[in-house]
């Protein structure tokens, strides 16, 4: 289908027509952007998903069209301006990663601006939690370890977002990474005049008090990040989170009930500050509280993409020492875990562990080899495993679900029943075999690892199982880990 993009007919046409049936208007964009359907709509004109038919491969991308609802000469004008901005806003961040490429800004010969950029394909978070349901804390600190080293890197350019909310931060279905969308209201904010007064722009639900009144900083958008986080960790609207007192949200009476650790609760607090003096003043800061630090270099003038790009990592610490008491080579396993190949790394993992314990010729560890592990062979895997999922799975992360629900070395069905839910090994009241573990960041907290060993293939195996998690629990505490 070829849609017609003379906002007074829309006509959908063959996907090889150059010219509307309807109207008789240009289809093809500068002779090579076809648009195929119409994706969003809003003040500033529309947004469609096309194709680039200069390129063999014929991707997709997205065009945008300025076509205002607001009336008056001014304000036509001022929306003029915006839209503009917008593509100089792009172009000058170069090529982030985790940011949409500028391809192209003109004015067509219908005389309308246009902007062309890179397509995201995937799911905004407002989707996926309609889809999946609230987020846990985890999830939550995924997603700050994903958007804050973006907006550092957009502050570090003296551009302020402007509109951060769930609709503008795109899952990418290729390899998972966050991507932040629509730079329509960003502004640059030049280092001499951050007190400026200007447009008073973004979504009323997630602006902070200061750029309500037309006076945004870099902490507006560390604000908006963080009422986006309370919506999808509570499912509750930012509107009804507020419930009239400066400081009186109704998150807090959330979380006395719900199961969010005190430090992830005044890193969100801080977010939320009405006052920017009390909220945190840059990205880098709320990173710092997380113990994140960002793998980017916010120094250089571009980014590169690659070609080709691999699967991408969390923003997480950057390095760790692969150290071996028993002079095992764990590149191979952070190879893996780096292009998050789960089921390779899960393999892995059980392959290295048999060799610290000098069990190469069997297909499972042993109670007394646990109790004996080398802890800075268990320290290191375990480190790999939480910086590769963002936080999500480890040993430490099973452990810890573990320990919080009174497991012990003691064997208690109740307990154990309840640490298989929480973690998804046990689905309907049953537990999964191998074949049915969930190899993605989708699974749930403390997932994986899970080990492949031979005695899966056979069934459940509740009982091994509660012998491995039980005496990594042990250990993982005599190690301390």
């Amino acid at each position: 289908m070829s849609l017609c993009l003379n906002p007074d007919c829309s006509h959908k046409n063959t996907p090889t027509d150059k010219f509307c049936h309807k109207c008789g208007s240009q289809l093809l964009l500068r002779e090579r952007y076809r648009a195929l359907k119409l994706i969003g709509q809003g003040g500033f004109g529309k947004t469609f998903q096309a194709i680039d038919e200069d390129k063999p491969s014929k991707p997709y991308c997205v065009i945008k069209q300025f076509f205002p609802s607001a009336q008056g000469t001014g304000t036509l004008q001022k929306a003029a301006e915006l839209f503009k901005e917008e593509a100089i806003r792009l172009d000058s961040l170069g090529r982030y990663p985790q940011i949409p490429e500028l391809y192209a800004y003109f004015t067509a010969n219908d005389g309308r601006q246009y902007l062309v950029q890179e397509y995201i394909a995937g799911q905004n978070l407002e989707q996926e939690l309609k889809e999946e349901g609230v987020f846990n804390e985890a999830k939550i600190k995924h997603l700050l370890s994903e958007i804050l080293p973006i907006l550092e890197f957009i502050h570090s350019k003296q551009v302020i977002h402007r509109d951060i909310k769930p609709e503008n931060i795109i899952r990418r279905k290729s390899d998972n990474k966050l991507i932040l969308v629509d730079f329509g209201a960003a502004k640059f904010v030049s280092p001499l005049n951050r007190s400026m007064t200007g447009t008073i722009i973004g979504s009323a639900e997630y602006i902070a008090p200061e750029q309500g009144n037309g006076k945004a900083v870099n902490a507006s958008d560390l604000y908006s990040l963080g009422v986006t986080c309370l919506y999808l960790l509570t499912g509750i609207s930012p509107f009804d989170l507020f419930d009239g007192g400066e400081h009186q949200w109704v998150w807090r009476q959330w979380l006395v009930n719900n199961p969010v650790s005190n430090d992830s609760g005044n890193i969100l607090d801080k977010l939320i500050e009405f006052g920017t003096k009390k909220r945190y003043q840059s990205a880098s800061e709320v990173l710092s509280a997380l113990q994140i630090k960002t793998s980017v270099s916010i120094s250089q003038t571009t980014i590169q993409k690659p070609l080709n790009p691999v699967i991408s990592v969390p923003q997480t610490p950057p390095s760790i020492q692969l150290k071996s008491a028993k002079g095992i080579d764990y590149r191979n396993l952070e190879d893996l875990l780096k292009r998050q190949q789960w089921k390779q790394a899960d393999e892995e993992t059980a392959t290295v562990m048999l060799q610290a314990a000098n069990r190469r010729s069997e297909g499972w560890l042993r109670v007394e080899d646990i109790d004996n592990f080398s802890c800075e062979d268990l320290r290191t895997i375990d480190q790999l495993w939480v910086k590769y999922s963002g936080g999500r799975f480890g040993f430490s992360v099973q452990a810890k679900i573990y320990r919080e629900l009174g497991g012990t070395r003691q064997y208690n069905r109740r307990v154990w029943n309840a640490f298989g839910d929480r973690v998804g090994w046990r689905v309907n009241n049953s537990w999964i075999c191998y074949k049915d573990v969930t190899f993605d960041l989708k699974a749930p907290l403390g997932h994986l690892p899970i080990l492949k060993i031979r005695r899966w293939y056979e069934g459940p195996l509740v009982s091994t199982r509660f012998r491995v998690v039980s005496s990594l629990a042990s250990r993982l505490v005599k190690c301390n880990i």
